[in-house]
């Protein structure tokens, strides 16, 4: 469950892009998860003429390693939500005997 809510946040970038940017988000993430799909591995959304494009000739790339402390860091940052969680709902309820009035 965890995991698909995590791979749920990351199609919505896209399409939060898209919106940030003025354009249709429904018309360019369903061209661009069809390009996709077409094995068009380098189409992404060109957000100065609100159309899919070719990131390579755009000159637009990233590195593998750029992209990885990203999904690491979103990770973590999670992981460590959760254990406050946890950390939280087994903290026993402090019990005030001692208290003067």
């Amino acid at each position: 469950m965890a995991i698909e809510s995590f791979a749920r946040a990351l199609r919505q970038i896209p399409t939060i892009i898209a919106d940030n940017g003025g354009y249709d988000s429904s018309q360019l993430v369903t061209e661009l998860r069809a390009m996709h799909s077409e094995d068009q591995i380098y189409a992404g959304l060109n957000m100065f003429t609100g159309e899919v494009g070719d990131m390579r000739e755009l000159g637009i790339t990233e590195s593998f390693a750029v992209k990885n402390a990203v999904v690491n860091s979103a990770a973590e940052a999670a992981e460590m939500i959760l254990r406050v969680d946890d950390i939280l709902k087994a903290t026993p309820r402090q019990r005030g005997g001692n208290e003067c009035y």
